[in-house]
């Protein structure tokens, strides 16, 4: 066996492990983020286009170096630049000064990260790259592309390695530590492929005159931004307006990188001709499914499908196009830039263009330009199918601007829908005709918003946090009813009758374990002071009387615009009879810098969705709590969660703290419908017997159940855990 083929298993483990680094350390850096911002899809958006922005970083590095001839010289200056790298570590959060939630919390984040984990991110983002020049110049028989494949694979086991076994089993110290150490290891690796490939290399193969086309390195950059910003844009539809998940982002990333593996084979496992034709089909269906909705299930298996084989169009096409290896670093430091552009686009530009998350069908429309483009011209029967889509488009305004009475209007709505689904069979039949079939989709966009626009949502809102998405509902006996959601999250809602305007619904009634709190307390004390995290529409506000003063303290500032306006909701300003005070910013900070023993209620409000803010539900937050409440003062922890168990971890977590707990898993009784009051678990924590004895006399409170669940530190959380539980035990 030759020296350079036996060199090959180390070309392929460095290019794995360098890329399982990489995908271990994005995790765990957001878990060292998510006490200062939580989880909010932006927050997910950022930090990836932030690691996008670092992997272009070391891209341009790693085609920089390739100026440098000898692969010994470039070897030496890689590994200093690797041990320079290492001077951050173990890695921790640095923080930068200043409330993150004030000003712009993206820039704010994107600073933490680069002063945190740039330097050793962008410096093993060179790992890709630079390993292929090499194994291009050490064994030049061979192409490098398999190594791609070998860097994307190592990606995808680090992506669904971590929440699966790492989160749930290790602590984040022990995780920085083991990463610290992965990566010293990781330096020896790689000095050991650089003495075997200065030791092997040929020299620098001559590139032809006038390297790569302007028109070819923009193309290369549209392919990759493609997909990139559809990555993002699914996620974000998905946890936004589908369903509420922990972990969704996972699967998109997993599928996005599953697409490059597939594409950069040598033998592709799926042909570029059966993706195209799955393509034709699925693109149609996602955009006329995408206002309309439908079944859970059926929404995420359209919308992942036609998500990955637009991708994989994408990122076929761009393998296609691929350069002689002597410009391989060149090619990918523009398939990096077109990743970070796409990135860039959700994360920064879309919030602020955009009132919704316009930038996904923006994007899935995009993609169809990645299909071969025909010039032949239309014939009469396409020309036929484009204007019945123009019908179909404008008999669904007309029916959106005028909607007609009775069955006639059902009649109309589903003549509509036959036309739009005969246009997405269309659009199928026009694939051979890209300019056409892009042509259709758009149209059929138009068409299938029109007619999905049956739900009256009044206002649209979105901040970096999310979208904030206002609607009426018509109800018995109450009337028309105001809802506040994020996402498929409710947050609030208000009837506009005025005899219920003022009367708190849902999770507040005063028959629910909330109401059950505050009656409580009111009856005990003639004056309270209450803190309330998480603001919603402002429902306990209806709680005060004049002698009481009530605290929100929330993250997002658009929330609290958005519930004092009068003209959205009245629970605030109307009906709200204490002080009503806003603080905004993350919680768990702001209620730090609160006087001691200050409260009689602090109600932690922030766990109904899913990306759940767990730095505010650890021993480390809990004593915050108490050490901010009054010695007969009650916490009130609200835990309803479709999709995770907490009640569990907030025992143990109260334990931990030196703390006495109790629960309430309430359930509305038959006769309370017209009530609109919700189904929620509650857990009541106290510094003192005499505090919680209060409620131990109460029949509806009970003493918690015996669980082995282990409390949540800011060194360990278990979310996984949460969902398996959630799932075994599922919420009614």
């Amino acid at each position: 066996m030759s020296r350079p083929a036996a060199n090959a298993p180390l070309f392929v483990l460095a290019a794995f492990s360098g890329a399982a680094l990489i995908f271990f350390v994005q995790p765990m850096v957001a878990r060292l983020v998510l006490p200062l911002l939580g989880g909010s899809p932006a927050v997910w958006a950022t930090s990836m286009a932030f690691f996008q922005a670092a992997l272009l970083a070391g891209y341009g590095y790693a085609h920089a170096l390739q100026r440098i001839g000898s692969v010994r010289t470039q070897a030496a200056v890689h590994m200093a630049v690797l041990l320079l790298a290492a001077l951050v570590l173990p890695l921790r959060v640095t923080h930068l000064v200043g409330d993150p939630t004030e000003g712009e919390p993206a820039l704010w984040l994107l600073g933490v990260l680069t002063i945190s984990v740039g330097a050793p991110f962008a410096a093993l983002a060179a790992t890709a790259p630079l390993v292929q020049a090499w194994h291009a110049r050490a064994v030049p028989e061979h192409p490098p592309w398999r190594l791609y494949v070998a860097s994307n694979l190592g990606s995808l086991v680090a992506l669904l390695a971590y929440p699966i076994a790492v989160e749930p089993w290790v602590s984040l110290d022990a995780q920085r530590l083991g990463w610290s150490i992965a990566y010293a290891a990781f330096v020896l690796l790689m000095a050991a492929l650089a003495f075997a490939a200065s030791r092997s290399a040929t020299p620098a193969p001559r590139q032809r005159a006038g390297g790569s086309s302007w028109r070819e390195r923009l193309t290369w950059l549209g392919l990759a931004a493609i997909p990139s910003s559809l990555m993002l844009g699914v996620t974000t539809h998905l946890a936004t307006d589908v369903a509420s998940a922990p972990f969704l982002w996972v699967i998109p990333l997993a599928l996005y990188l599953i697409t490059f593996i597939i594409a950069f084979q040598e033998r592709r496992w799926i042909p570029r001709g059966v993706a195209l034709l799955a393509q034709a089909v699925m693109l149609p269906a996602c955009v006329f499914l995408l206002p309309v909705g439908g079944p859970i299930t059926l929404q995420f298996a359209v919308h992942l499908s036609a998500f990955f084989l637009s991708a994989l169009v994408c990122h076929q096409a761009l393998a296609a196009r691929r350069p002689d290896p002597a410009r391989l670093t060149e090619f990918y430091l523009w398939v990096s830039l077109g990743g970070v552009i796409g990135g860039a686009f959700n994360a920064f530009v879309a919030p602020v263009i955009f009132n919704s998350v316009m930038e996904y069908p923006l994007a899935l429309v995009l993609a169809a330009l990645a299909r071969p483009w025909s010039r032949r011209p239309l014939v009469t029967w396409q020309i036929s199918i484009l204007i019945a889509t123009l019908l179909a488009t404008a008999a669904a305004m007309w029916m959106v601007a005028h909607p007609p009475d009775g069955i006639f209007s059902q009649r109309v709505y589903d003549t509509v829908k036959l036309m739009l689904v005969g246009a997405v069979a269309g659009t199928f039949l026009m694939r051979a005709n890209s300019r056409a079939f892009i042509a259709m989709l758009i149209l059929l966009s138009f068409a299938a918003h029109a007619a999905g626009q049956r739900q009256e949502v009044i206002r649209l809102d979105r901040s970096f946090f999310g979208v904030l998405r206002q609607s009426r509902y018509e109800v018995p006996v109450l009337g028309e009813l105001r809802l506040l959601a994020h996402g498929t999250t409710l947050h609030g809602l208000q009837a506009k009758d005025p005899r219920y305007r003022c009367q708190p619904l849902a999770y507040y009634t005063p028959r629910t374990a909330i109401g059950q709190v505050f009656n409580t307390e009111l009856a005990r004390k003639p004056a309270l002071n209450i803190a309330t995290v998480g603001l919603g529409a402002g429902a306990v506000a209806t709680y005060t009387r004049p002698t009481d003063h009530m605290t929100f303290f929330e993250i997002d500032p658009l929330v609290v615009k958005v519930s004092t306006d009068p003209a959205n909701f009245t629970y605030v300003t109307d009906c709200a009879h204490g002080r009503i005070e806003f603080v905004t910013g993350d919680a768990r900070l702001t209620l730090a810098r609160q006087p001691p023993e200050a409260f009689d209620i602090i109600l932690i409000d922030a766990f109904s969705s899913d990306a759940i803010p767990t730095h505010l539900l650890t021993v480390e937050a809990m004593r915050i709590y108490l050490s901010r409440l009054k010695p007969d003062g009650v916490v009130v922890l609200h835990l309803s969660n479709r999709n995770l168990a907490l009640l569990g971890p907030a025992h143990a977590i109260a334990k931990a703290a030196g703390a006495y707990s109790m629960e309430q898993r309430y359930r509305p009784p038959p006769d309370s419908p017209h009530m609109w009051e919700s189904s929620e678990d509650v857990v009541i924590v106290a510094k003192t017997d005499d505090a919680i004895d209060r409620y131990f006399e109460q029949a509806t409170w009970d003493l918690p159940p015996p669980s082995h669940a282990r409390p949540w530190t800011d060194n360990y959380t278990n979310v996984p855990g949460a969902l398996v539980e959630r799932l075994l035990n599922p919420y009614d």
